[in-house]
């Protein structure tokens, strides 16, 4: 897997492609944290990855999403992962570091905390090794990550903030099927029942058919 390169160049026009991003609503300011500040939403599975170039996603923050923040006002982002796999809604590491590198200084600097929603281990080994190395500005430092939904709430206020379904549905079934917290299990079609799973031992799991060691669903 190759977590630095980009997909297929887009055919869509450059004003297309910002209709795309403003129709799929990646990018959306809503609420605010526990601490007052905007907050702006980034579901990663509604990312076209083979659709959009990376001017194409600059131009659209810097002329739909950066103004609404408000030009001295802090603000938090939250990143939703869930579901996002490489061959459909993720950019490459490539791509998101040159978005991150196009962001104006003045932003960069307001931003007080990214809040990784759904990480998976491999995700999270990655940027460890990676992060520093990849995005400037002390962006690293500022990453924060959230296993489940509880956690985000004690972070952002719940009321103000629209989660997509499908992230309800997900992390309903992590409080059957913890083990998937840390990419231990196989994200394909179940071949057990959750009741199986909550009776048996997590060394006992690992050895049953249909279940990888790993799963490949991370950050691409």
């Amino acid at each position: 897997m190759n977590y630095f390169s980009s997909p297929s160049i887009p055919t869509l026009s450059l004003s297309d492609q910002q209709h795309l991003l403003e129709k799929l609503q990646v990018f959306n300011i809503q609420g605010r944290d526990k601490h007052g500040r905007n907050v702006l939403l980034i579901v990663g599975k509604f990312f076209p990855a083979r659709s959009v170039t990376n001017e194409a996603v600059n131009k659209y923050l810097e002329e739909k999403i950066f103004p609404k923040l408000g030009e001295k006002a802090f603000f938090s982002v939250v990143y939703v992962h869930t579901d996002v796999n490489r061959g459909d809604n993720f950019p490459g590491i490539s791509t998101l570091r040159s978005i991150y590198e196009a962001i104006p200084t003045a932003v960069k600097d307001r931003l007080q905390a990214v809040y990784f929603l759904h990480p998976r281990l491999q995700a999270k080994l990655f940027l460890a090794t990676f992060g520093r190395l990849l995005f400037t500005g002390g962006l690293y430092k500022k990453l924060k990550y959230v296993q489940r939904l509880e956690f985000l709430w004690n972070q952002v206020r719940r009321n103000e903030v629209e989660i997509p379904e499908f992230v309800h549905d997900y992390d309903e079934e992590l409080e059957y099927r913890p083990i998937m917290d840390y990419g231990l299990e196989s994200d394909h079609p179940r071949v057990y029942e959750a009741s199986s799973f909550a009776s048996s031992t997590t060394s006992s799991m690992l050895d049953w058919p249909g279940v990888s060691m790993y799963s490949m669903r991370c950050i691409a």
